[in-house]
């Protein structure tokens, strides 16, 4: 079954412009992690927003668990969640507070066995008492992350999720986002510039570029197709001529 289902996704901003996202086609399954790549400019976060129903596009249809995000919202909104390193949470609250009163918004239900349970396995014992607005950026994601699964979502939609985390703290968080995708088939949606991380974390990937889909498939498969060694030479390579493989 497809969880994610983007077909002919257009999107333009101005009338006169070039489109953000151009005929951008693909899916995210049951149980897969997929991650969005591309140099800044390419559309990821363009499509992210479609996802969540922030944005009608201006072609195309997506549909996430077959609904659409912006007709359908309630429906769609109870079955995911999401993360992003440039959306805060409010700076006053306790870290505990804050995922309480998410966990209501959210009608989750035993709140304070959740909230607790989040709270011990992304290791934010010590900050539960700390204001939102005193935490380090990477204290801040692990909390967002824990609102983020707040309400055990289907689809879990993640932007650049361990950015401000160390390398040490990022593994972790990366290792146990993979077990607890696992433990309940979530499907994951996300995007990265880390190219290692990438390789490391995702079942597939869509390469973008301006708007337009360059690839699609695992990360070893892309890799061969574009005859490539590594994530970031074919970044690099996108960047700079638009194409994934060399004319040379």
């Amino acid at each position: 079954m497809n969880i994610v289902e983007v077909r002919g996704l257009t999107h333009a901003y101005a009338k006169h412009e070039s489109p953000a996202v151009d005929h951008l086609d693909f899916e995210v399954r049951r149980g897969e992690i997929v991650g969005l790549l591309g140099p800044n400019g390419a559309g990821k976060t363009t499509t992210l927003h479609a996802v969540l129903g922030l944005l009608e596009p201006t072609k195309g249809s997506v549909l996430v668990f077959g609904r659409s995000p912006i007709r359908q919202r309630a429906e769609v909104l109870g079955r995911l969640n999401f993360a992003s390193v440039d959306v805060d949470l409010p700076s006053n609250l306790l870290v505990a507070e804050c995922l309480r009163i998410f966990a209501a918004l959210y009608t989750v239900p035993d709140r304070q066995r959740r909230v607790q349970e989040l709270i011990q396995r992304f290791e934010l014992e010590p900050l539960a008492r700390r204001r939102v607005a005193v935490l380090s950026a990477g204290e801040r994601m692990r909390l967002k992350l824990c609102k983020a699964l707040l309400n055990a979502p289907d689809l879990l939609v993640l932007d650049e999720p361990t950015l401000s985390l160390d390398p040490y703290m990022a593994q972790k968080v990366r290792q146990l986002l993979r077990t607890i995708q696992q433990e309940r088939r979530m499907s994951i949606l996300y995007t990265s510039h880390n190219m290692r991380e990438v390789e490391e974390f995702c079942d597939r990937i869509v390469f973008l570029h301006r708007g337009r889909k360059l690839a699609e498939g695992s990360p070893a498969e892309v890799l061969a197709r574009a005859n490539s060694r590594s994530l970031d030479e074919l970044f690099i390579r996108a960047a700079t001529s638009g194409e994934l493989v060399d004319a040379a």
